[in-house]
């Protein structure tokens, strides 16, 4: 099945038959944007109001048990159509976008969150989605429904990390005949970069760069966000890992001298959309950096799991 063209039609279809999407969309177009300069890397901030939906999510067990999961089809709105995606996953158009294309990929059944187990479907996904990054949050990373095991896709070129990554120094924790592991520290956050031709090689190297990760109290799987996309000239996928210490800034809330931000994928990929008028004006290169610092591990924080990295490549080589 040629995916493109079914995803192709359900954007033109949903922009034109569902007005919350139409009009949301369609109010992309006016939205205010602005440029930050960190260093070797680059920030875009977007000013989208719509974001508070994502930003303010409640996302503890008792707010969760209390509210219809908006990813379960029996809840979704009848004009929300959707692109089955293997036996497993709907593929739907975000009707609250902060990119021009925007998807959701959730699982058709409702369970909780975990990478570990999709990481071979994220892959496959960004092979037969070519012209998006496909994303995931962890449970504790932004994601504003933890509950609903999904992806997201925004077109590519929207996320300036993307772009940065092949001129960024990287330091090799690995290189093979199927591709590397790098770490790279110099964007002003730490991630992992993966790049592989082979799907078996892709997941191999990620799952076990998870299983070093460490994982926190009262969780299930290591605090990532995850970008992936697939590279139609040069066949190979790109998988980056940021590895998260935190869920959200200490600033975090409404009011003077709060920040209602809650980073995800994105804003680890370099775009920001803020929902506050007043933090879109106002937030700086030292805030943003500051926020990385924050929510991001730091070379002193990996340094036992890069350690560990070197000691088990010829494992991983030989598995």
């Amino acid at each position: 099945m040629n995916y493109s063209k079914s995803v192709d039609r359900l954007i033109f279809r949903q922009l034109r038959d569902w007005d919350v999407a139409g009009r949301n969309y369609a109010a992309l177009a006016d939205v205010t944007t602005r440029r930050i300069v960190l260093g070797e890397s680059a920030v875009v901030l977007q000013f989208n109001p719509e974001r508070r939906r994502s930003s303010a999510a409640a996302i503890d067990g008792k707010s969760l048990a209390g509210r219809k999961c908006f990813l379960c089809s029996e809840n979704q709105p009848v004009k929300q159509k959707a692109v089955l995606w293997g036996d497993h996953y709907k593929i739907q158009v975000n009707p609250y976008p902060i990119f021009k294309r925007h998807l959701t990929i959730a699982d058709l059944s409702h369970g909780p969150q975990r990478i570990a187990d999709r990481v071979g479907d994220m892959l496959s996904l960004a092979k037969d989605l070519p012209d998006f990054v496909v994303f995931y949050n962890g449970p504790q990373c932004g994601a504003s429904a933890p509950d609903h095991a999904h992806f997201q896709a925004g077109a590519k070129g929207e996320l300036p990390l993307c772009d940065e990554l092949s001129h960024a120094t990287t330091q090799m924790l690995a290189d093979g005949d199927e591709g590397f592991i790098g770490y790279v520290d110099t964007l002003g956050r730490s991630l992992f970069t993966i790049e592989t031709s082979t799907q078996r090689a892709a997941e191999r190297y990620a799952l076990r760069l998870l299983d070093l990760m460490p994982v926190p109290d009262r969780s299930q799987e290591p605090m990532v966000n995850v970008l992936c996309w697939w590279d139609e000239t040069d066949r190979i996928w790109h998988i980056v890992v940021f590895p998260r210490r935190k869920h959200r800034p200490a600033c975090y809330g409404d009011g003077e001298g709060r920040l209602l931000l809650s980073p995800a994928s994105t804003e680890m990929g370099g775009f920001w959309a803020i929902p506050e008028q007043k933090d879109f004006d106002s937030l700086t290169a030292g805030q943003i950096q500051a926020l990385y610092d924050e929510l991001c591990m730091s070379r002193q924080d990996l340094a036992p799991i890069l350690t560990a990295f070197y000691r088990h490549w010829d494992y991983l080589q030989a598995i």
